[in-house]
């Protein structure tokens, strides 16, 4: 199975990079966020008859879909949201024992405290889906840098939205809470890996960035994971995707 993700920061400045992506890529499940569209906005090309697909969308802002490959997941998905989502943030949907969702986490800068609030109601999603015994994948722009290690040097600043340690306390609790880091799991020590790049002063180029994008994964999930990678040459968003493959066995057929 391949999971992928991306911020694509306006689904319509970017449907032919979404289509060639999708085509070259194949993934089984694909998370966007930042779509930017309404749902009567969404271009075609993007819409491919191999997918199932639900567009949570908001007028210029926000919004996020989650498609499902239906030669893999072949029953038709019903997809749902948390309580704790608001202004298009995230969609689910369970397969079995499995749930997967697409998040796009409130940048914070506006305001602060619904950020917390989103994470510490995830975080609360996030244990009882393992109380009941489920798994889960979560994907999407989380918003925060969850270590020093994930921001260049150069974009170290302690009090900024992004890098806060409440923010990343947060971040950990939801690890701790039966989560796994995919990105780090395959790439532990390289300071160099970031999905965000400010769209200014050659940034991406110079590779001076922070990482925000995300593949989290429950322990049954992760330990059948064999990759995962930061596509940093893909597009033009200021986000990069980030695609996860699992071994065969990683989610149940639908009946």
């Amino acid at each position: 199975m391949k999971v992928a993700t991306w911020n694509v920061n306006g689904i319509r400045a970017r449907a032919a990079q979404i289509q060639e992506w999708l085509e070259r890529e194949r993934p089984d499940v694909v998370c966007l966020q930042e779509l930017k569209a309404e749902a009567t906005q969404i271009p075609e090309e993007c819409k491919s008859a191999d997918y199932h697909a639900y567009w949570h969308c908001l007028k210029a802002y926000s919004g996020v879909s989650l498609m499902l490959r239906k030669e893999l997941f072949n029953a038709e998905p019903v997809y749902s949201h948390p309580s704790f989502d608001y202004e298009s943030r995230i969609v689910q949907v369970e397969h079995g024992d499995l749930v997967l969702a697409s998040v796009y986490v409130p940048n914070g800068g506006k305001d602060y405290p619904a950020k917390l609030s989103f994470l510490s109601l995830m975080l609360e999603w996030i244990r009882r889906l393992h109380a009941e015994g489920r798994s889960l994948i979560l994907c999407g722009d989380i918003n925060i840098a969850r270590t020093e290690m994930d921001v260049h040097p150069k974009e170290r600043k302690p009090t900024i939205v992004g890098q806060r340690p409440e923010e990343r306390t947060l971040f950990e609790m939801m690890l701790g809470a039966g989560l796994e880091d995919l990105g780090r799991k395959f790439d532990p020590d390289n300071p160099g890996l970031f999905t965000w790049w400010a769209p200014w002063r050659n940034m991406r180029a110079r590779n001076i960035g922070w990482r925000l994008d995300y593949v989290l994964a429950s322990a049954p999930v992760a330990a059948r994971a064999t990759a995962c990678v930061v596509q940093a040459d893909v597009g033009t968003s200021d986000h990069a995707p980030v695609v996860m493959t699992t071994s065969e066995g990683a989610t149940p057929r639908a009946s």
